[in-house]
């Protein structure tokens, strides 16, 4: 099982209809994307944070579903732009070595394929997450 999470702040100014919409949007993704197993969309408490997400996923294969999803690609062109500060991490109970590089990769193929995607995440403020495209990559 994978747990992917992330954790993000608005930009100052945002209006509660465009932050509502983003949020809706991710909880949508929960609802249509096959693989997600479970999901949770709301407020963080005891952080840096303001909002997070976590979507539950079996495998590998899952995950990539999802990552490529049309519904998950609509959430970030509509959330990212309002988002200052963004996070995302996974919890697994897999025991492969190697499975942190492997989601890592997922991500890289993802952000190679999309450029209007790396510019929306290499335009935020700080981003920290697998394979971090342009200013924030390591």
């Amino acid at each position: 099982m994978i747990h992917h999470c992330v954790r993000f702040t608005i930009k100052p100014g945002t209006a509660p209809h465009q932050l509502e919409e983003a949020l809706a949007s991710l909880r949508h993704q929960g609802e249509v994307i096959p693989s997600v197993r479970s999901f949770l969309v709301g407020r963080d408490h005891g952080g840096a944070y303001e909002w997070g997400a976590t979507f539950q996923l079996d495998d590998l294969d899952g995950y990539r579903e999802y990552l490529m999803h049309p519904a998950h690609r609509r959430t970030d062109e509509i959330g990212l732009p309002l988002v200052d500060k963004f996070v995302s991490f996974d919890l697994t109970d897999d025991t492969d070595p190697e499975v942190g590089r492997q989601i890592a990769a997922l991500h890289q193929r993802r952000f190679d394929a999309d450029p209007d995607l790396t510019r929306l995440v290499s335009e935020l403020s700080a981003y920290t997450g697998s394979a971090a495209p342009g200013p924030h990559g390591a």
